[in-house]
């Protein structure tokens, strides 16, 4: 008989501690493979698994040492999420105070570069390792409410000791992944946090809504940066004969010329002025722009020698593609649903129609325009190297991909049915 999961809502709204109390048992249960008759919500139940595969103590706090003070400063001045502090801070700080929590925003990497809100609660969170440097992925202290969403890639409440660890089964944590809203990549992490009895049932809600505020305010800025570099494009384009595009440092194209409109084109990791092989033009040369760079292509057709295509799926949270040829390589950081159709498209190298896809990945084969909409996408930056009808690596690229060393890591945001079958079954590419 299959065990109901605990409604962590229900019980918390009417008495934190006794819900406490239930998920306490739940969990000691749980852990030591005892009968019980309830389970963890899926979303913890899925970490714990994580935790008990990859020796995650439950009964300790291991962590690694905080960040220098000067690298935590670095991070910041680096991070896209400090375009957006005073977002969150607006949206999260005011009612955080007096509710007894705090914020605490997190990098890509899980490392806390920003904590703010209650002082009383900011103490109680050092006693806790709650602080400026510290790591919080999931893999190494285990579920919780910065680690947790990073991994899944939607905002989660992690709820007393639904906390993997037991010496954080005292506080109530509710993070939200705040992600680029132009190609999907975690950008980091905001959380709320505070003693036990503190949490509230909407709150996930809350937090989750100041994320996407976030977001929004991030593409906001980047169209905005888009318009002031196509002003700088206009007169260079207009000098030019040829085929030529003007892309920001990311790729993001502002303008283009003498070529169809594509909205990225795929850099190296770290380009730089001169020659270059670009998998959807081919070669290019790069001449550097104020804000950007200008891409000019050559007339040489995109080599169709053989190529190499590397799919490292190995992570927990960052998975890309990487292009050799002769002409060079280029590397492509995914999206998660990227990730997700790069993999089953690797995995059935005969190919897969719109409707293949759309089963394999969302159980409806009738969500067909979905996935012709992000295989456009994917060919952006992986230009000839697909095909389609059905969709397909080209048949001499040669393919390899990365996978965790668990099958059961593979992907662990995915919820689609192609990919949670290919967490039971031995790595096929």
């Amino acid at each position: 008989m299959a065990k109901a999961p605990v409604d962590v809502t229900q019980l918390a709204a009417v008495d934190a501690v006794q819900a406490a109390r239930v998920l306490s048992k739940v969990r000691s249960a749980t852990l030591a493979g005892q009968p019980t008759r309830m389970a963890p919500r899926p979303v913890i139940g899925q970490s714990w698994e994580r935790m008990l595969r990859s020796g995650v103590d439950p009964d300790h706090d291991f962590r690694s040492g905080l960040l220098p003070r000067e690298e935590v400063k670095r991070r910041r001045e680096t991070s896209p999420l400090r375009h957006v502090l005073p977002v969150l801070r607006e949206g999260l700080l005011s009612v955080a105070d007096v509710a007894h929590h705090i914020m605490v925003v997190a990098d890509a990497e899980g490392r806390v570069l920003w904590r703010e809100g209650s002082p009383s609660v900011l103490r109680k969170a050092d006693g806790l390792g709650f602080e400026l440097g510290a790591d919080w992925r999931e893999d190494v202290v285990g579920t919780n409410g910065v680690g947790t969403p990073a991994v899944v890639r939607r905002p989660v409440q992690v709820f007393a000791a639904e906390h993997f660890v037991r010496s954080h089964a005292t506080w109530t944590c509710t993070g939200a992944p705040v992600t680029d809203p132009r190609d999907g990549r975690l950008l980091g992490v905001v959380d709320v946090s505070g003693p036990l009895e503190t949490m509230h049932p909407a709150t996930l809600a809350w937090v989750d809504s100041v994320a996407k505020l976030a977001e929004a305010k991030l593409r906001e800025r980047h169209l905005t940066s888009l318009e002031r570099l196509r002003a700088v494009a206009a007169p260079v384009l207009a000098r030019l004969s040829g085929r030529a595009a003007v892309v920001d440092r990311d790729g993001w194209t502002a303008a283009v010329a003498g070529m169809p409109y594509t909205p990225r084109i795929a850099l190296p990791k770290s380009p730089s002025a001169g020659s270059r092989w670009l998998p959807a033009i081919g070669l290019c040369l790069l001449e550097p722009l104020a804000g950007g760079w200008l891409v000019r292509a050559g007339e040489e057709p995109v080599p169709h020698g053989a190529a190499r295509v590397v799919l490292d799926l190995a992570r927990a949270r960052r998975w890309s593609v990487t292009v050799s040829g002769c002409a060079g390589s280029c590397t492509h950081e995914l999206s998660p649903r990227h990730a997700e159709l790069l993999y089953l498209l690797a995995v059935h190298r005969t190919g897969r129609s719109a409707a293949d896809l759309a089963e394999d990945v969302f159980g409806d084969p009738a969500r067909r325009v979905t996935v012709r909409a992000e295989m456009s996408r994917v060919r952006r930056y992986l230009g000839a190297l697909l095909e389609h009808r059905p969709y397909r690596f080209r048949e001499d690229a040669e393919v390899e991909v990365l996978l965790p060393d668990d099958p059961r890591d593979l992907l662990p945001h995915s919820t689609a049915p192609a990919v949670t079958q290919g967490r039971r079954a031995a790595p096929a590419p």
